[in-house]
């Protein structure tokens, strides 16, 4: 007679039964991250209604992941190696997350002067500003007094983002820091700016600068 049984959770071992697995295993998960082996516990069900630090945790996360989803190609440079585990739109998101969050409960809002989206230790030129030349094109310039066989060949990367539309205008990479200037085509609007550099085998970025809306 057969009998019906209960599937049974399984992993997979790799190099051995001392190496790391992948799948379930009871309440235990195994998986990688850019090469690196993790296990994480199964979410429990939840046995009541969910508190109010929960519910905002819940809110954060949303609004974060949806201010980045426009400039998600921009961060996916922006934020690379970020960290051995993790870099671009997840990266940015827990940036995000950590510093740019102001007011709580129904006031809680995402500063845009707070949000960077480019980290690293790139140095920046000095004295970076942004012109409207029209309704369709804005005019980024730096200084260049710093150029010098190393950096002279670093390349802008350019943002105008309407929030309030979800609408990002970007260039990635554009003109090379010695030029030390470059325009932006847009639509007519309010937009945030940012600006950040990257180097050009693109090993390293800068972090990004705000310069405001216009």
């Amino acid at each position: 007679m057969y009998i019906p049984c209960k599937p049974v959770s399984m992993a997979i071992y790799k190099n051995g039964i001392n190496g790391a697995f992948s799948g379930k295993l009871g309440a235990v998960v195994g998986a990688t991250w850019k090469g690196q082996p993790y296990m994480r516990s199964l979410p429990s069900k939840r046995k009541g209604p969910a508190s109010e630090a929960a519910i905002t945790s819940r809110n954060k996360f949303a609004m974060a992941h949806n201010w980045l989803k426009p400039v998600l190609p921009f961060v996916r440079v922006g934020f690379k190696g970020y960290s051995a585990t993790t870099e671009g739109f997840l990266a940015a998101k827990s940036y995000l997350l950590k510093n740019a969050f102001e007011g709580d409960g129904d006031n809680l809002v995402i500063n845009p002067a707070l949000v960077k989206v480019s980290h690293g230790d790139l140095p920046s030129p000095g004295n970076i500003t942004a012109t409207r030349l029209d309704s369709k094109e804005v005019q980024f310039s730096w200084d260049t007094s710093d150029l010098n066989k190393d950096n002279r060949f670093d390349q802008v990367m350019l943002l105008a983002y309407n929030i309030e539309k979800g609408v990002a205008f970007y260039q990635v990479p554009g003109q090379p820091r010695m030029n030390g200037g470059d325009v932006l085509a847009i639509s007519p609007g309010a937009f945030h700016l940012y600006v950040a550099f990257v180097s050009v085998d693109r090993s390293r970025q800068s972090e990004s600068v705000y310069l405001g809306m216009i």
